[in-house]
């Protein structure tokens, strides 16, 4: 038996990759190819191996694939693109998904009730359901045939934008939308019990706890590979993770499908956004979509297809109407340019992967096997419709709109070495060779910065004299010591010394507090309070004490009126070149007032960095850096401050190799609570990985608009 299997996977690879290159020849999609290979050595054809096989032996392939297209979709579900543009996104996902669905399932519910098409014994109901389970179908574009097109093309612009969004949010659409109408074709069947809000209910809630097992599978596969190196490692650990989350959906009755998606959601939203395992699983997954799709073509009876041909010509044509009239109907709401009003649908048209997908999980299910039965030859009619037809679609709007000449950049994520967390005792401070600093009259607060090590007094007192100095305010020290302390404060004293002397070498001056108290975050947020300061300034201490330090610390957050800043000294302390990496706008607001403060003294120069995704265009790149670089004209920064942007598959690992060009790194510290839990904390992950001088900004909880003083 294994014997066998082993042949069948051979020759279904072979025909597939045969007639896949006899499909380019002709200039056809390589999937229209690998279907009609299947059909060759299926039953309707030379008969090589019977359907038991394919469903029984080799239908773990299936699910493999469903996995893998599922967790694709996810990549494209960025939050951070969607929402920028999330009323246009919504209105033109909204017309091209329910307008599709709509034609879809009217013209397929006359022309299968009409055309008699199905058993003898089918009432109303049943075409009913089965024009419900087609326009669900319908919803569902090719991500992989489509984003082929562009990549080919080289095309960059506003539709292409478009459709690559387009793409993402009507798959996901079309996995939400199958599952409900599963549960109703069920009641409409008879094959369920109960109402039908009932079995919506039950769609609803399968739906919820199948994105729930996505969410947990990807943060498993996060937290597993984010230590990963070598790729190979990386793709073993992550298609286990996979696999399993697909086999629990399965034995929960759940969906794979959304599973898998909502994984690939989780990971490419997370503040690290590494996406290396889509890469690594790129270069895996070709053999098994030859798999997937010649398997699709060998299920396919040729008899039954002539018989579905009337309605699968009528699926195609009601989409593409649906699509297109959808389409232009949703950017013409939300104000889209011209072009992508009239071409975005067109761009929409092909169909394989996702589509196919949903048959194989219709397949599983034996309560609509009559439905699967002619549900199936109807949709693979359509897709070699749709991928023969759809490229040639996207080739000529894309054309059409004057978006294929424009190149694709290369990726700015090469990979960089990845060094471990500081391991030096000393932090060396260069002396001040830059203008003397200028007390302000009248100080608008204090930067409070807490002396809790001798090694980093000095550290602390330029860092704090610098931010005092951007913000007008007046750097203050602060030593807590315990209630009753009679022993000796030669260390005390030396810290404020030092600190004193470091801050007079610059040119300013100097206020301290030295405070007994039991309780160092009350302590710290009641001096913040009377002040008032603007931010408190601490030092990370040595690895041995970080776990107390994390918990004083998130204390002190949730008490402080003010931004908390926190120094990981590393080395040698220089600030000439300084880099601020921002994930998102929120990023920018928190750390508009300590850019301010760096840039309004010395010879600093700061590079705001943002990272896109790895498959960015150039002209996306240069967008964001437009962006970066207005809002530094806005505050009149522009002759310190410059934007970079750059496409990475891992976020940290960009920032690690663009920070070995820069002597500090400034960064906001995210993911407390439960998002960090999901959503990671690109913060600390670079902080593990860069031997550089960090400061690590985080907002107060005590104060919402805190950072946006100073």
């Amino acid at each position: 038996m294994a014997a066998q299997s082993a042949l069948i996977l051979g020759v279904l690879l072979a025909a597939g990759f045969a007639c896949a290159k006899l499909a380019q020849r002709l200039r056809l999609p390589s999937v229209t190819g690998y279907i009609l290979a299947g059909a060759l050595l299926g039953p309707s054809g030379l008969a090589l191996f019977s359907p038991r096989i394919l469903a029984e032996d080799l239908g773990h392939f299936s699910q493999l694939a469903i996995m893998l297209i599922a967790f694709g979709v996810g990549e494209h579900l960025e939050w951070a693109k969607l929402r920028s543009a999330l009323m246009r996104v919504t209105l033109v996902g909204l017309g091209e998904t329910s307008l599709a669905f709509a034609c879809v399932a009217s013209a397929c519910f006359l022309a299968a009730e009409l055309g008699g098409l199905g058993p003898a014994t089918w009432q109303a109901s049943d075409y009913l359901a089965l024009a419900a389970l087609l326009g669900a179908v319908s919803v569902a574009t090719a991500p992989a045939t489509t984003m082929h097109v562009l990549r080919e093309l080289r095309a960059a612009g506003p539709l292409t934008n478009a459709v690559m969004t387009a793409i993402a949010v009507n798959n996901a659409v079309a996995l939400a939308v199958f599952g409900l109408a599963m549960g109703a074709a069920g009641q409409l069947t008879g094959a369920a019990g109960g109402s039908l809000w009932a079995a919506v209910g039950v769609s609803l809630a399968d739906s919820a706890l199948s994105l729930g097992l996505g969410l947990c599978a990807g943060l498993a596969i996060a937290m597993t590979t984010r230590r990963l190196r070598r790729r190979g490692e990386m793709l073993t650990a992550g298609l286990a993770l996979l696999l399993l989350c697909g086999v629990t959906a399965l034995w929960l009755g759940l969906s794979p499908l959304l599973a898998g998606m909502a994984a690939g959601c989780l990971i490419v939203n997370r503040r690290q956004r590494d996406v290396r395992l889509f890469r690594a699983i790129n270069d895996f997954e070709p053999p098994i979509y030859v798999l997937f799709f010649t398997m699709a073509g060998a299920s396919l009876h040729l008899g039954a297809l002539a018989a579905a041909g009337g309605v699968s010509l009528v699926y195609f044509t009601a989409r593409a109407l649906g699509k297109v009239s959808g389409a232009w109907l949703g950017a013409s709401l939300a104000g889209a340019k011209a072009k992508v009003r009239r071409y975005l649908g067109l761009a929409l048209l092909s169909q394989a992967d996702v589509a196919i997908g949903l048959i194989f999980i219709l397949r599983g299910d034996g309560q609509l096997a009559d439905l699967a039965q002619v549900i199936t030859p109807v949709v693979l009619g359509g897709v070699v419709l749709a991928e023969v037809l759809g490229p040639i679609s996207a080739r000529w709007a894309i054309g059409r709109a004057g978006e294929d000449e424009a190149a694709l950049g290369p990726s700015a994520a090469a990979a960089c070495p990845v060094v471990g967390p500081d391991a030096q005792n000393g932090y060396l401070l260069t002396p001040w060779t830059w203008e003397r600093l200028t007390p302000p009259p009248r100080p608008r607060g204090q930067v409070l910065f807490v002396l809790d090590d001798a090694r980093t007094a000095a550290v602390l007192a330029r860092l704090a004299a610098i931010i005092a100095h951007g913000g007008q305010a007046s750097p203050t020290a602060m030593r807590l010591l315990p209630p009753g302390d009679n022993g000796p404060q030669s260390q005390t004293l030396s810290m404020l010394t030092t600190a004193a002397e470091q801050i007079r070498s610059m040119g300013g001056a100097m206020a301290s507090e030295i405070v007994e108290s039991t309780d160092p975050a009350q302590a710290i947020a009641h001096q913040a309070r009377t002040g008032p300061a603007t931010a408190i300034l601490l030092a990370q201490p040595p690895d041995n004490a970080a776990r107390e330090f994390k918990r004083f610390l998130d204390e002190l957050i949730e008490l402080a009126p003010c931004p908390v800043i926190v120094a990981r000294p590393c080395g040698a302390l220089h600030t000439e070149r300084i880099l601020v990496p921002v994930a998102d706008r929120n990023d920018l607001r928190v750390l508009a007032p300590l850019v301010r403060a760096l840039s309004s003294v010395g010879h600093h120069r700061i590079t705001l960095m943002t990272m896109l995704a790895s498959n960015a265009l150039d002209e996306e790149l240069e967008d964001a850096e437009d962006e970066l670089d207005q809002w530094a004209r806005q505050e009149d920064l522009a002759p310190v401050v410059r934007g970079l942007a750059v496409a990475a598959e891992n976020r940290a690992q960009a920032i690690v190799a663009e920070a070995q060009r820069h002597d500090l790194l400034v960064m906001t510290m995210d993911g407390g609570g439960w998002q960090g839990l999901f959503f990671g904390s690109l913060a600390q992950e670079v902080q593990s990985r860069c031997q550089r001088p960090m400061l690590l900004a985080h907002r107060g909880g005590a104060a919402p608009n805190a950072a946006a003083s100073g």
